[in-house]
């Protein structure tokens, strides 16, 4: 079984692209951060924040493009797929990307949350029913 399931912020604005056909193809990086805490023995452990790169399809792309914005709060649930390229000096590169299938906004209407992760808000559910095939 490949699923991710995470809960961040947004690190900026929706990148939207549109192909032929209408279909249309979202990224956006979202930063996940686990809470740092102090051992018994007066050891700190410090906050650790992770980015994950969010790719979101058709339907569910031009809903992002309209409501998500840099700093909300998502809970999104997806695939993992990881892909290459060759950058210009010709080195092999490799991408660890999120496909998005679920999402629910978790900032509330009208508020912008700050990039530091807060208190959960009221959940705003918005339905993502993705096709299997990407378009690139």
């Amino acid at each position: 079984m490949n699923k991710a399931i995470l809960i961040g912020n947004v690190g900026r604005d929706p990148n939207v692209k549109y192909f032929e056909g209408g279909r249309a193809v979202a990224q956006l990086p979202l930063a996940t951060t686990e809470r740092g805490y102090t051992l018994q023995n007066g050891t700190v452990v410090p906050d650790r924040t992770e980015w994950h790169n969010l790719v979101f399809r058709n339907g569910l792309a031009q809903t992002v493009e309209k409501y998500v914005h840099k700093g909300d709060k998502l809970y999104v649930e997806g695939k993992i797929l990881t892909r290459s390229y060759d950058d210009q000096s010709g080195i092999k590169r490799y991408v660890t990307e999120i496909y998005v299938d679920e999402m629910e906004m978790l900032t509330p209407k009208g508020a912008q949350a700050s990039v530091e992760p807060q208190a959960p808000a009221a959940q705003q559910p918005v339905a993502g029913a993705a096709s299997e095939e990407t378009p690139f």
